[in-house]
């Protein structure tokens, strides 16, 4: 499987995703999913600015990232699916059928509503819930904010 990482953060691309992982998993593209960004030219750039010139970057809906997944897998070159939130990603797994088996949780801001669970993670009660659903459909859920961290399992991180 050449998808090396499904990865929730809500900063999508940046410095921990394009250099942290990016370079330790030595990946060609990365695939950002989120609706709101899909259709926006001008975020578009502006997350492109943040990758090496040797890695690209495909912009997707959730909908055209499940049609795509497939041929993602099936690449030679390594690559990263991101998504910013819970929700995304759980749309994601539940349009692919069992395709993704492993989801990093890599950073949830603060945002009222949500409690701390790690210093990069803090989810509210929504946001457990579907990490939970994702585990009970037999998807590995652990948070880890960078590679050389120490990955949390989400028993752990729910405590």
């Amino acid at each position: 499987m050449s998808v090396e990482l499904f990865r929730i953060d809500d900063r999508l691309i940046h410095g921990q995703v394009v250099v942290g992982w990016g370079q330790t998993l030595g990946i060609a593209f990365i695939v950002l999913v989120d609706d709101e960004v899909r259709a926006n030219d001008w975020e578009q750039e502006l997350y492109r600015m943040g990758v090496p010139p040797d890695v690209s970057v495909v912009f997707a809906s959730a909908e055209e990232a499940a049609a795509q997944l497939a041929a993602w897998q099936a690449d030679p070159r390594r690559g990263i699916v991101l998504t910013g939130d819970v929700g995304t990603m759980s749309r994601l797994v539940a349009a692919t059928h069992g395709a993704i088996r492993r989801v990093n949780v890599g950073g949830i801001h603060y945002r009222d509503g949500r409690r701390e669970r790690l210093r990069y993670v803090y989810l509210g009660d929504d946001e457990a819930r579907a990490l939970e659903s994702l585990s009970r459909e037999g998807v590995d859920v652990s948070a880890q904010d960078v590679p050389t961290g120490t990955s949390v399992p989400l028993a752990a991180l729910l405590g």
